[in-house]
């Protein structure tokens, strides 16, 4: 249902566009974080005998790449448990921690797949079935060395999105700790209690 249904009708409350905005600071996080612990993970699982150990970084830089999308995704989806009660959170982060190895190797072996077979169609020597398969092994292990990274930041993902998707409230004074101003975003005085 969306603005293209006959039926559909703007939402007042404003909760739709707080969930929106919400979703994607979520996916952002996940983006930067995950992301960044796969470049980690690329770098650790390349084996020290390797020919190309320099060239580690970019070739990690590369899987990041092909598996941000299925990373914000990840964490898009999961943002309204994450901003829920604290064992809706938890689940939350061990849902982020599991998923992400497998959405970040699906993702990548997905788009070398492609890759490969555009650049087999015009060289004729590579196989994409056999580069999704080298990646896939690559990308079990790799997340096995830095499994516990993933947890951690899974963690961080958790309390970050908590921070960022809170509800912002100013308080009043000393005297009146724990109230809101919500009386002003409402458009109506203070209360009275003299009376």
């Amino acid at each position: 249902m969306g603005p293209w249904d006959p039926n559909w009708r703007p939402d007042p409350t404003g909760r739709r566009l707080v969930a929106i905005r919400a979703a994607r600071r979520g996916a952002l996080a996940a983006g930067v974080i995950f992301g960044s612990l796969e470049v980690v993970a690329t770098v650790v699982s390349v084996p020290v005998d390797s020919a190309q150990p320099a060239n580690s970084p970019m070739v990690g830089l590369m899987y990041a790449l092909f598996s941000l999308p299925a990373l914000a995704l990840l964490g898009a989806g999961l943002t309204s448990a994450a901003l829920g009660t604290p064992p809706a959170a938890a689940s939350a982060g061990l849902a982020m921690a599991v998923g992400v190895p497998v959405a970040a190797v699906t993702s990548a072996m997905i788009g070398a797949f492609i890759l490969a077979g555009l650049a087999g169609t015009s060289v004729g020597q590579i196989d994409g079935a056999e580069v999704a398969g080298v990646l896939l092994r690559a990308g079990v292990t790799a997340a096995v060395r830095i499994s516990p990274l993933i947890a951690i930041g899974s963690v961080v993902w958790v309390l970050l999105v908590r921070r960022l998707g809170r509800p912002e409230t100013a308080t009043r004074s000393a005297g009146h700790e724990g109230r809101s101003l919500s009386w002003l975003r409402r458009g109506r005085g203070p209360r009275r209690r003299d009376g």
